[in-house]
């Protein structure tokens, strides 16, 4: 992100269309000149003015509100304006257009959260979570963004740093005086203080598993073949008729997508053409389509009739699975053969019987995709993550991990080059250490009025 951060960026901060309002926010040194030059008088501070605004040649724009936040106390740290107008785009393009000329550049995505976290008034995790607010695709997920813009998240890194910066000044502290010849001793009562802290970072990790499975959701595929009844499961997990079913096998030909949200976790399936060998071009097509989508999932619904051997079924729907551990196999039909089990496992491959008719068993479906997701359940600490988070944790785990040994050892230097390596991964999850592409990678995501 090529930010200069020197000037006063300006962007339209509500959905373009129309609408009762729309909102113009600047921020930056020329902030309060712009304002003034559009209204003709000096903005109050933290108060709304009503005024008019009009553009360089004298032309009435429009007249609405009028709010200035004079730095460091605003949202970036700079003076911000906000200017309420009329919605509707061309009122709103007209008012930008007049701010522009004023010498307010456009802002790029995310330079207003941007500047406030360079500014610090929020941490990294807190930036990334205003983008998952306003992208959240449920009530749960939403809720998880509030915590970790309330900073949740960030104080559990923070009581991690804590620990570990307690640990390495006692480890430290005995390397950088090797002359006074005096026993490590405390290596027992070190090893447990970072078997405490693995165990804290293990909890967090878990944590923001289940954030992540409520901010991205999971990918599924349906696949099987012909006239098993995926059109219908499809249609019943979405609740609506969103593909066509009739007896005709092949009737489903290009993969159908649609994006649910199944108790709280975000979905987005695929019903796909039934899989098997034929002449007919259109539908052979449709099949070779099939397979790239199940290939792309993060999980296969493999659905076959009930009444099918379960052996046979299994080895279909393994000889189709993308890798190792995302199939599960969907027995259908269960309304026509009432002695069929209700719950299975295979050889390590779940089994859930279902009714895409009746409804039966479609509970413990979504059940067993929000635990395949990593989401059992949402609890009061579910904040919102991301696989950046995810793999940071990660690397602080195994740094962590590789000290134990070291300190029981008496390997003191190695096992403070781990503590410092564990240390650097979790401040890059705060922003403490980032490098400018990943600021430029992360900030890009944004909407431009963030």
């Amino acid at each position: 992100m090529a930010s200069r951060r020197d000037d006063t960026i300006a962007a339209l901060a509500t959905a373009p269309g129309v609408g009762a309002i729309a909102v113009v926010r600047l921020s930056g040194a020329r902030a309060r000149d712009v304002a003034r030059a559009l209204t003709g008088t000096e903005p109050t501070p933290r108060s709304a003015e009503l005024r008019t605004f009009r553009s360089a040649a004298g032309a009435t724009l429009d007249r609405g509100l009028v709010l200035f936040f004079p730095g460091p106390r605003s949202f970036t740290g700079e003076d911000v304006v906000e200017l309420h107008c009329h919605g509707g785009r061309v009122v709103a393009d007209g008012l930008l257009a007049a701010v522009h000329a004023l010498g307010a550049r456009p802002a790029e995505p995310g330079e207003f959260t941007l500047r406030a976290f360079l500014n610090d008034k929020l941490d990294l995790l807190q930036a990334e979570a205003i983008a998952d607010l306003v992208a959240s695709g449920s009530a749960q997920a939403a809720r998880a963004a509030v915590r970790s813009l309330e900073g949740d998240f960030s104080a559990a890194v923070a009581a991690l740093q804590r620990g570990l910066t307690k640990l390495r000044v006692r480890v430290e502290a005995w390397l950088d005086f090797p002359d006074e010849e005096l026993p490590f001793d405390e290596a027992s009562q070190c090893e447990a203080e970072l078997d405490a802290l693995v165990a804290e970072l293990e909890a967090l990790a878990a944590r923001a598993r289940s954030g992540r499975a409520l901010r991205d959701g999971l990918s599924v595929a349906i696949a099987g073949a012909p006239n098993v009844g995926k059109s219908s499961l499809l249609n019943r997990l979405a609740g609506y008729d969103a593909a066509i079913v009739t007896d005709i096998p092949g009737t489903t030909r290009d993969p159908l997508r649609e994006h649910l949200t199944l108790d709280g976790l975000p979905v987005t399936i695929v019903d796909t053409a039934g899989l098997r060998d034929t002449d007919e071009p259109v539908e052979r097509e449709g099949v070779r389509r099939a397979r790239l989508e199940v290939a792309r999932a993060d999980r296969l619904l493999w659905v076959a009739d009930v009444r099918e051997r379960l052996a046979d079924a299994l080895a279909a729907a393994r000889a189709a699975q993308p890798r190792e551990g995302a199939l599960t196999l969907v027995a259908n039909k269960v309304d026509l053969d009432p002695q069929a089990p209700r719950a299975a496992a295979e050889q390590g491959t779940p089994v859930v019987y279902v009714s895409a008719l009746t409804g039966e068993g479609i509970g413990a479906l979504v059940a067993h995709l929000k635990e395949a997701a990593g989401l059992a359940g949402e609890t009061e600490g579910t904040f919102s993550a991301r696989r950046r988070h995810l793999v940071a944790l990660a690397r602080a785990r195994a740094e962590l991990s590789a000290a134990g040994p070291q300190l029981g050892s008496g390997a003191l230097e190695l096992a403070a080059e781990h503590l410092r390596n564990g240390q650097a991964a979790l401040s890059e999850l705060t922003g403490e250490l980032t490098s400018d592409d990943l600021l430029g990678e992360i900030f890009s995501t944004f909407c431009i009025g963030k």
